[in-house]
Formats: C-alpha cells, structure tokens, sequence
C-alpha cells in the first residue's frame, strides 16, 4: 500500500543540514519526494512510497539531524503535489 504525506516541520530546523540530511534518509527508505525550506522559518516536505516506510520517515523526521530540534510536525493536506518520478530533491525556498 502507498501513502504521501505532506508535512511542515518546525522547530530550529534551518541552518543546520536538515534538507541535505532529509533527501539522505528519503533516499535511503526508498522514497519519492521532496524537501525545501520555508520563509517561516519551517522546513516542508512531500514523501510517498511504501507504507510502512513512509511511518518510518515520519519518526526519522521528528528526530532530525544532530543540531536540528524538532519541536513539531504538522500534517498538511496532500493536494496532489508533484513528486518527483525517482528520489527526493531539494527545492528553493518557499
């Protein structure tokens, strides 16, 4: 079974790799998506593929990368946002 999720997460998130460390962990789970920083201060993401690897993206997430602090991820509507055919990208600044 596929699922996508469409977050925003919050937190000291910018300025510490997250993105980079977020397209690794998508990569590495076998995603599709993407990832980009925001001007509020927030970073969004769409990941989609398996399940069960997308529930284990999710808890990666609220981790983060060493510096980063997670203090909350927020669960948008998906919309049908365009994910990428292979892999995870990093998109400008929204």
């Amino acid at each position: 079974m596929s699922r996508t999720e469409h977050i925003l997460i919050h937190g000291r998130v910018q300025g510490v790799g997250y993105r980079a460390w977020a397209r690794h962990q998508a990569q590495l789970h076998g995603l599709r998506g993407w990832v980009r920083n925001r001007r509020d201060g927030a970073v969004e993401a769409v990941m989609a593929g398996p399940e069960d690897a997308v529930a284990v993206m999710l808890k990666v997430l609220a981790q983060g990368p060493q510096g980063a602090s997670v203090t909350e991820i927020e669960h948008l509507p998906d919309n049908g946002r365009v994910i990428v055919s292979d892999g995870c990208e990093i998109l400008a600044t929204a």
